[in-house]
């Protein structure tokens, strides 16, 4: 081989080499940990979803959650948190952390207990507040509820989807209507000691619960997960 072929090859396998590390890089998921006083949890998030993923991880970075509680929870349901006292201001308009983000839906990604999603308010587009998070606590379902719930919301569960609503749990009439981005891996119990908190008729906690949200480094990432 000639040096100048030699060269090219060269080139040529260098090319592949960053071409192969970069999809590497590109497919690796990122994870958060969610501490409170009840103790944390290791959520990842989706790819599938990079506007509500790389929106949440820039909030966690510049520590917005820190200074938020889960002010709602909902037993059977879902845990509310991550808003100020108010969405809005006197005059009706959103505060300036607050905006919209439009919805990225994908039957693939849904309500099964433990999901994480953004909340939003009644706008037709379905747009997510930025800020505002929810972790599904949810309940199981049968074949004919699941099967109403289809036909109400004109959706289509998989059976593997439909497994998971029967033995796992969750929300299933919100698939669809609010975008999931991510899932506990670590931690699931921690939904139920939250959902264990005292709270009023307004499912507000007597006590604050406190949070403080970090994203994990690859390495934290395989020691959490070992």
């Amino acid at each position: 081989m000639t040096m100048l072929g030699f060269k090219n090859l060269s080139l040529l396998l260098s090319g592949i080499l960053c071409m192969v590390v970069t999809a590497t890089f590109a497919q690796q998921n990122q994870y958060i940990k969610i501490e409170t006083e009840q103790g944390p949890c290791i959520i990842k998030l989706y790819n599938e979803t990079p506007v509500h993923r790389d929106n949440f991880i820039k909030l966690v970075k510049a520590h917005y959650f820190d200074a938020t509680t889960f002010n709602r929870i909902l037993k059977g349901f879902v845990i509310q948190g991550g808003d100020p006292d108010s969405l809005y201001g006197k005059e009706k308009t959103l505060k300036p952390e607050q905006k919209w983000i439009a919805p990225e839906f994908n039957p693939a990604l849904f309500h099964k207990r433990g999901a994480l999603a953004m909340g939003r308010d009644d706008n037709k587009a379905k747009e997510s507040f930025t800020t505002q998070i929810y972790i599904v606590d949810g309940k199981t379902y049968t074949d004919a509820q699941l099967n109403a719930i289809e036909k109400r919301n004109s959706l289509h569960f998989t059976d593997a989807q439909r497994e998971t609503y029967r033995t796992v749990g969750g929300t299933p009439a919100l698939d669809q209507n609010y975008t999931v981005f991510g899932e506990i891996v670590k931690g699931m119990d921690w939904i139920d000691k939250i959902t264990a908190v005292k709270v009023n008729k307004d499912s507000n906690p007597d006590k604050a619960v406190w949070m403080k949200i970090t994203v994990l480094t690859p390495k934290e990432v395989a020691a959490a997960l070992k």
